[in-house]
């Protein structure tokens, strides 16, 4: 009986994450370079939305010194689908969500994908990484080497991480 509450639990808890690469590659370990090409941010600048799930924090872990991430809203993955993601070289259209899903348009993609009924590879030749414009007045005042906590924009930043987005978008 309890285990069956904790799952219960769990599956409510769940957000989408977006992390975005902040750093470079120099100097950089082997794993956490692979780590970072397995999530398809290779590049400064570059995001991607995960589930925030036991493996997933795992490789946040590893790859802290060189992100920064948070929960993010949906009114900003709409705006991120609409302005900033690509399908074979184009803008993502509600013109295109028509003629190849089921979804019909951008928004109602974007309430299923919120409440996990969907996925991003569930929309056909969609790339998973959403490459961003440096954010506008800068990153932190402490800069790209210092944790989010102190200053900086390295690391955890919850709901917070919307208003960088917004700057990059």
């Amino acid at each position: 009986m309890k285990k069956m509450t904790a799952k219960k639990e769990s599956a409510e808890g769940k957000k989408r994450i977006a992390l975005v690469r902040v750093r470079g590659s120099i100097h950089m370990k082997p794993q956490v370079k692979s780590t970072l090409k397995l999530l398809k941010i290779e590049e400064p600048n570059h995001c991607t939305i995960i589930d925030n799930s036991k493996e997933s924090k795992g490789m946040i872990i590893k790859i802290n010194d060189y992100i920064t991430w948070g929960e993010i809203n949906q009114e900003l993955m709409e705006k991120l689908l609409k302005d900033r993601s690509r399908v074979k070289g184009k803008r993502l259209s509600d013109k295109y969500m028509k003629e190849k899903t089921k979804f019909g348009s951008i928004e109602n993609f974007v309430k299923e994908f919120m409440a996990f009924k969907a996925e991003i590879k569930d929309i056909p030749d969609l790339s998973r990484t959403f490459r961003l414009n440096p954010p506008k007045k800068g990153f932190e005042r402490l800069g790209i080497k210092k944790p989010y906590s102190i200053g900086g924009a390295l690391g955890y930043r919850g709901i917070k991480i919307n208003e960088l987005l917004e700057r990059m978008i």
